[in-house]
């Protein structure tokens, strides 16, 4: 019991909260080798008597590590550092304290619309608009003479300034503002990395099935894309490696697999970064919605135990905030900035500079981290109203049940034709999308993407499955 609690230490001056210096103290111990596999934990109830600490703060910290693999609830036999990390060789781990504390240095539908089931489209009804126009009128009135003049190019420092802040407290993000390039949404994320990084023919690993913009857009440079299967584990980082060792990116969605919502593993986490480092890749980290999770934290991105500077982590406003911005953001390593800032003036930031103010200010005003809470609690009960409504009127069909992300998958059954079922669900007001229309060389998915995102009430989602399972059965 002694030596488990001398790895942990609180400080009260620490911005992060007490659950999160837990999970990072012990993580870091076992990262080190202090803690051992399979080694037992203490009780959550001992844990936080010895700390003097309430249980809920340590049942917290318990089960962001569980999420993320590190240790293993066994029943009877107690919660234990997770045997499985023999198999990987861990990174050491930046701790995400204060540079003062460290010993070093820190298709979807294109049209303006909003149609019912529509995927990637936040709570419109329950945005707080009439606090972000006054933000964003704030923005406005205050425009100096300054202002007018050819806005950086590298996007607004007081922007890249909050977004830094926001990674290092709720993604594990440890980076400094010069490293972030605000863009204009996440296709010019993907475009200045080709811009910055990419050469005619190089390799990419792409996730099968995988987000249809971001293929088309590599494919448009010229790259040689090698789709990778997904299973219950994200990425089959082992089958990339035997199918195509020599690619120059990896491009993935650890925290919620765009569109099946699986999370990477973190022994497959590891092993990517392993690879990377050893062929000197790139991996493209798509953060596309990692802030909802329904069930226990949301998980810390894979650029949080990137110590070798592999991962290019892309983030975007248009899921948490709205489409509209247009303003997504990218973190580079130090030793790529220089590069960026060179290919950036040639395409720069086409977020007005009066929008990344204002995006700027409901971060550091703190809307953004109660916006967020906000969301996640509306949508798990919305993700709840479909689930009902599909159980009552479509329940001989599976739905995938991750609890993250904004969308669910019906599976169909054959002979039914996901393709064709979109088809008339979409004459018929339903912005449905077909599951093998997401697919590069998987001819076995069959089945419909349903964003649950703006489904008001229990009633609303009988009526949309309603119609839905009447084209179901016409098919």
């Amino acid at each position: 019991m002694n030596k488990f609690t001398s790895h942990i230490s609180i400080n009260s001056s620490n911005p992060l909260p007490v659950y999160r210096q837990i999970y990072r103290r012990i993580k870091d111990a076992i990262v080190a080798g202090s803690l051992k596999p399979d080694e037992r934990l203490p009780s959550m109830r001992v844990l936080a008597s010895d700390l003097g600490l309430a249980r809920g703060t340590i049942e917290s910290a318990y089960a962001m590590l569980i999420s993320e693999g590190y240790i293993e609830s066994r029943g009877q036999s107690g919660t234990r550092v997770s045997g499985q990390l023999r198999l990987a060789s861990l990174p050491t781990i930046d701790n995400g304290l204060p540079a003062a504390e460290k010993k070093s240095a820190m298709p979807h539908i294109s049209h303006f619309s909003h149609q019912p089931l529509q995927l990637g489209l936040p709570a419109l009804d329950e945005f707080p608009l009439t606090l972000w126009n006054r933000l964003a009128g704030r923005q406005v009135r205050q425009t100096s003479p300054t202002y007018l003049a050819q806005p950086p190019a590298a996007g607004y420092r007081p922007l890249r300034e909050a977004i830094a802040r926001y990674l290092q407290l709720s993604r594990g993000i440890t980076c400094q503002p010069r490293q972030i390039f605000i863009c204009g949404g996440y296709s010019s994320v993907l475009r200045l990395i080709i811009d910055t990084l990419y050469q005619h023919g190089d390799r990419i690993w792409l996730e099968d099935p995988c987000y249809l913009i971001a293929r088309q857009i590599f494919t448009q440079a010229g790259a040689q894309l090698v789709p990778i299967d997904i299973d219950n584990d994200g990425i089959n980082v082992e089958l990339a490696i035997q199918r195509q060792n020599k690619a120059r990116f990896a491009l993935v969605t650890p925290a919620h697999h765009s569109p099946t919502g699986v999370t990477l593993s973190l022994s497959r986490r590891l092993a990517l970064l392993a690879w990377a480092t050893e062929r000197q890749s790139w991996i493209i980290e798509d953060d596309y919605d990692g802030e909802f999770r329904y069930q226990g934290h949301p998980l810390p991105a894979l650029k949080s135990l990137d110590t070798r500077g592999r991962v290019l982590y892309a983030g975007t406003f248009s899921k948490v905030l709205f489409p509209a911005l247009r303003t997504a953001y990218l973190v580079v390593p130090e030793s790529l900035v220089e590069q960026f800032e060179q290919a950036i003036c040639i395409s720069p930031c086409t977020s007005q500079v009066a929008i990344q103010g204002a995006i700027a200010d409901f971060i550091d005003q703190s809307h953004f981290y109660r916006h967020l809470k906000n969301m996640r609690t509306l949508y798990a009960r919305r993700r709840s109203f479909l689930i009902q409504a599909i159980e009552e009127s479509l329940g001989h069909l599976k739905i995938e049940t991750h609890f993250g992300g904004m969308h669910l998958i019906l599976h169909l059954e054959y002979p039914m034709n996901d393709k064709v079922i979109t088809e008339v669900a979409r004459k018929n007001g339903l912005a449905v999308e077909a599951l093998s229309h997401w697919s590069i060389n998987n001819q076995r998915l069959n089945g419909l993407l349903l964003g649950f995102t703006n489904i008001s009430s229990l009633d609303h989602a009988r009526q949309l499955i309603h119609t839905l399972s009447k084209i179901i059965q016409m098919k």
